[in-house]
């Protein structure tokens, strides 16, 4: 197989880590291709860019960020074997000391590829991106609520006044989304999740809603908000913006090595 390592760049214990099982899996005969700041950092060999590494799998070595970062990056996804060394990490599929072992039973093919729903966002009709966890807009004066329209099917569903919104993909339900009170989703379900943030009404209640169905929120507020995907700043935008958003036509794609999403929650969620 062809195996692809991306590492969070700055912190030495995990560097260390991804060289070391860098050459456990190229010991064991199969071709390495490490991402160019890794590659910088472990002196291991010349690595490439996220979006010009070809490979069976990327394993991504971090926390959620790491993860996330390089899912943005790939121009084609790839399917990721997160390795939590993150203080989480629910976009990491195993532990660092449960990785030899299961790389054992990935080269058995005992694994499967799931497919985990992303959202591709315009702002006024032009294409800004695409996000695995989630789409925010954010007040950018604390203190100051905005107010915004949610429209389903292009037909307004709710206004309210708050200190945001965020529209989260069920794999983000266990990102922000949960920590604004948002429920949490099962991955498998192909949906929306809109979640007010510091809602100034009671009404104002989480949502989830059909993939199938057109979503978009008009700023409709005075005061200017923060556009943030992904946990990374895109754009401001002013009233009378419309963030539009439907499902991308490509999902990431995660190696499941037989973990249980409901027990890993469980499990990670007693971390907290």
């Amino acid at each position: 197989m062809i195996i692809g390592i991306a590492s969070r760049p700055d912190d030495k214990r995990t560097l260390e880590y991804a060289k070391d099982l860098a050459v456990f899996i190229e010991g064991r005969g199969h071709e390495i291709i490490l991402e160019e700041s890794t590659a910088e950092k472990t002196g291991l060999s010349e690595g490439k860019p996220v979006e010009d590494i070809h490979a069976d799998m990327i394993i991504v070595i971090g926390g959620d960020g790491t993860v996330l970062r390089t899912v943005r990056q790939m121009k084609t996804q790839i399917p990721i074997l997160g390795i939590n060394m993150g203080h989480v990490g629910f976009l990491s599929e195993i532990e660092p000391e449960e990785a030899k072992e299961v790389f054992e039973k990935i080269e058995k093919g005992k694994y499967t590829i799931e497919k985990r729903m992303r959202l591709a966002l315009k702002v006024d009709g032009e294409y800004i991106g695409e996000a695995l966890n989630e789409a925010v807009i954010v007040t950018s004066r604390p203190t100051k609520i905005i107010e915004l329209t949610i429209n389903i099917n292009y037909i307004p569903a709710e206004r309210f006044r708050a200190d945001g919104v965020l529209i989260s993909t069920p794999t983000g339900s266990t990102g922000y989304a949960m920590s604004a009170g948002g429920p949490i989703v099962d991955p498998w379900i192909e949906s929306f999740l809109i979640v007010p943030i510091a809602a100034y009404y009671l009404s104002s209640r989480p949502h989830v809603v059909s993939s199938r169905r057109r979503i978009s929120v008009e700023l409709d507020s005075s005061k200017p908000a923060d556009l943030v995907i992904d946990g990374i700043y895109v754009t401001e935008l002013y009233n009378g913006n419309v963030l539009s958003v439907e499902m991308s036509k490509e999902p990431a794609l995660f190696v499941n090595a037989g973990r249980n999403f409901f027990a890993k929650v469980d499990t990670k969620l007693k971390r907290l």
